[in-house]
């Protein structure tokens, strides 16, 4: 009897410290079959005139949500209709249970950065993620976002960084 003891004591301690592994490989087959299902899917994409048909038309199947940090930004300028909710936030459960999994989710922050990083985890959730192409600076002139495009573009114009090329065939690409 003592022996059957030591082997269930034994066996439940080797399946609490091998249940962790198991269930990182599934989180990350999970996220490698939504990473790998991107290029098919357009990237998630969703531009600026295509949104802006959407809200004119009064399409009602997508959801419109500010993933920039401060309110501020927010308050002063968003697309119509979004709701606002960081992206550092989105996944707390009290603001997924904001989204519906029934409607595209389309991420919106400054520049397009911010808003790709919630993108993979809640379309692993099973929400229809989407975001922005180049954030709130495709939305309107002169966005803080688009100055801050331009001001990395200006600097980049007088760098001459190294960049290594290769030779690429037609089927490569």
């Amino acid at each position: 009897m003592k022996k059957v003891m030591v082997f269930m004591v034994v066996s439940m301690v080797a399946l609490f410290l091998v249940a962790p592994v198991f269930a990182q490989d599934d989180l990350a087959k999970r996220l490698n079959d939504v990473l790998n299902k991107g290029p098919e899917d357009g990237h998630w994409w969703v531009s600026a005139q295509e949104l802006s048909m959407w809200i004119k038309t009064g399409k009602t199947d997508f959801i419109v949500v500010d993933v920039r940090p401060g309110e501020t930004s927010f308050k002063l300028g968003h697309v119509p209709g979004a709701i606002h909710i960081p992206y550092s936030k989105i996944l707390v459960p009290e603001n997924l249970a904001k989204l519906p999994k029934d409607k595209k989710i389309v991420l919106v922050c400054n520049t397009g950065q911010l808003q790709n990083l919630p993108v993979v985890p809640l379309r692993v959730l099973g929400y229809d993620a989407a975001t922005l192409t180049l954030g709130y600076a495709s939305w309107i002139k002169d966005s803080q976002g688009a100055q801050q495009m331009k001001s990395v573009m200006d600097k980049a114009a007088t760098r001459n960084y190294p960049v290594k090329s290769e030779t690429v065939t037609p089927a490569e690409e």
